[in-house]
This record gives structure tokens, C-alpha cells and sequence, in this order.
């Protein structure tokens, strides 16, 4: 993807009003970001709102991108190359993805094993063992980076480096707190992904999201 498509499509992204399958449809309907974006104005007045959507500036788009390869991160685009196959088959798949550690993990078959939060010591055993079994086996492993059973999960596949964590907020933002160490680990041994912008703060309407995300990576879900 040219530089310039890649910072189009994220100003795209970007923009307030502009959700998942609004994105798909415009990029359906117009042959690059630039004229999506050009076209918003029109449309938005077609359809009775008495101001445009605002759109970030190309500066934006750009500090966004070179903050999150200063951090040894990529973009993966919807459609673009290196973009998970089985998650774009969802309509609603993210139009980005941003990613620390290895992004080819993200082509790879995977199971995503989540569980409770407050999980018995016994549950979190069971899903450290299993997620190593799974990851020993050749698959990936996917999970939600929160306390209890997703940690517990993301330790045992880590013994291989076969994880991934998908996060509600952006990938340079730890939650909760005390797992600070282990995402670090994860995104150097596996794989950490967002949707979000690099600093946001997940809040409870990011969590739906993040778990499409992990549902659409994964053949199947293992709940613990």
C-alpha cells in the first residue's frame, strides 16, 4: 500500500461517524480513501446532517504512524496486505489493526481461550495448561490480556511464543496495571493488536469491540 493510501485510510478510519461498515461501504464505493474522504461532505448533506464530519489532518494520521514504529509496531489495513483473512471475513471487522511483536502470527490457525476474571486458582491452572497443549500443538493462541483466566492463558502459550493479545485500548496502554510485565513479554515473544489509537484509556464500551476482535481471529473460543 502507498504512503499515502496508508495515512488516507487511517484519516478514514479516524473519523467521528465513520464505523466498520460504513468504512467497507465507502471503500466498496470509491477507488481510494482520498475520494471517500472527498466525498464525505456531499454525503453527509444528502443524508440531513447540517455539518460534515471532521476528519483529521494528514499531520495527525502521519504522528500516529511514526509514533507507533518509533514503538517497532505496524499498521494492517482492512483489505491490505498482511490483514488476517478469517477476521476480514467479518462485517464488521476493524478498518486497522496496529500490532507489537510478530504481525505473522495473525495469519496463523488460532483458538482463543478467555475466561473469568476472579477465576479460582484451579481455573487459571487449567487454562495455563491447556493454552501451553494448544500452542505446543502449532496453534496460536489469542486472548484478552485481562486478569484471571486471559493471563493465565497468555503465560502458558507464552513458553512457545505463540499468543496474542488483543487489547480495548491502544497497544501502548497496559490494563490492568499489574500486568504491565506480561504485556511487554507478550508483545516481544507474540503478538499484542488494537484498534484503537495508540493512548487510549479502554473504557467499558472498548471491551464488546476488543472481543470481536479476539472472536474473529480464532476458529473457535474456549471459555474457562
Amino acid at each position: 500500500m502507498m504512503p499515502g493510501e496508508a495515512l488516507d485510510r487511517l484519516r478514514l478510519a479516524r473519523t467521528d461517524g465513520v464505523g466498520p461498515v460504513t468504512y467497507r461501504r465507502l471503500l466498496r464505493r470509491y477507488a481510494t480513501a482520498a475520494e471517500a474522504i472527498d466525498a464525505l461532505p456531499g454525503l453527509a448533506r444528502a443524508g440531513g446532517k447540517a455539518a460534515p464530519p471532521v476528519v483529521p489532518p494528514v499531520s495527525a494520521a502521519r504522528r500516529e504512524l511514526d509514533a507507533l514504529h518509533r514503538l517497532g509496531g505496524q499498521m494492517l489495513f482492512l483489505d491490505g496486505p498482511g490483514y488476517p483473512a478469517a477476521l476480514a471475513a467479518f462485517d464488521i471487522a476493524p478498518p486497522l489493526l496496529s500490532v507489537l511483536g510478530n504481525a505473522a502470527l495473525l495469519q496463523e490457525r488460532a483458538v482463543a481461550l478467555v475466561g473469568a476474571r476472579n477465576a479460582s486458582v484451579n481455573g487459571q491452572r487449567m487454562a495455563e495448561i491447556l493454552a501451553a497443549d494448544l500452542a505446543q500443538s502449532g496453534l496460536v493462541v489469542v486472548s484478552g490480556m485481562a486478569r484471571g483466566i486471559d493471563s493465565a492463558a497468555h503465560e502458558g502459550a507464552l513458553r512457545t511464543g505463540r499468543t496474542i493479545a488483543a487489547v480495548a485500548g491502544g497497544v501502548d496502554v497496559v490494563y490492568p496495571p499489574e500486568n504491565a510485565d506480561l504485556q511487554r513479554r507478550v508483545a516481544e515473544g507474540g503478538a499484542v493488536v488494537a484498534e484503537a489509537p495508540l493512548g487510549t484509556a479502554p473504557q467499558a464500551r472498548h471491551f464488546p469491540r476488543r472481543n470481536r476482535v479476539i472472536a474473529g481471529l480464532s476458529l473457535g473460543v474456549v471459555v474457562i
